[in-house]
């Protein structure tokens, strides 16, 4: 993978620093570590508002974690690209049916320390089922899924959990998801 912000010591103190005054100053709580697994995929939910982004990335900087994140490619255009590189982010182009889950499973097997942070939903609109992805790729990796959260109407947010997925994904994603039963986006009615 390359190299990102948090390859640099002082910049991740600085960054972790930032996050947390900022957090608080804003009213949010980190609640439940990031993962010591040396490889797993984080899911994020539930995803309704482009604020998202930002708060995920302060949790992530205030809970130390060096994490990896994939975005829509066009986030990636102009000035944003290598900043967006930079803060973790690999491109994904949705339009085009190339086998990325074949990919970031082939990543994990290469890679000895890897986390990759995936959005669910799939979009901030409102969708009936979860995209499966992330749970193709945990399986295909042979790792675990960190349940990230964030819950705009308690001001927390962080990791809930973790769930080893048994490679029935019929029995495993509704068990994924009654856990985000209780969790609160910035937009409800995107949920």
């Amino acid at each position: 993978m390359h190299s990102t912000i948090f390859d640099t010591p002082v910049l991740r103190t600085l960054l972790r620093w930032f996050s947390l005054i900022a957090l608080r100053l804003l009213g949010w709580r980190l609640h439940g570590a990031f993962p010591a697994d040396k490889k797993y995929v984080l899911i994020g939910a539930p995803h309704t508002s482009n604020w998202d982004f930002p708060y995920t990335l302060m949790f992530c900087f205030a809970g130390g974690a060096k994490l990896y994140w994939m975005g829509k490619h066009t986030l990636f255009t102009g000035w944003k690209g290598p900043v967006m590189r930079w803060l973790g982010g690999i491109p994904v182009d949705r339009r085009q049916k190339n086998s990325l889950v074949e990919q970031m499973v082939e990543v994990f097997h290469r890679s000895q320390q890897l986390a990759v942070a995936i959005p669910p939903e799939g979009t901030r609109a409102k969708v009936a089922e979860w995209k499966t992805g992330f749970y193709h790729i945990a399986c295909g990796a042979g790792v675990p899924i960190a349940l990230g959260y964030l819950d705009f109407a308690k001001k927390q947010g962080g990791v809930m959990g973790m769930f080893q997925p048994s490679g029935d994904i019929a029995r495993d994603m509704p068990l994924i998801r009654a856990r985000y039963q209780n969790v609160t986006g910035k937009c409800p009615q995107n949920q």
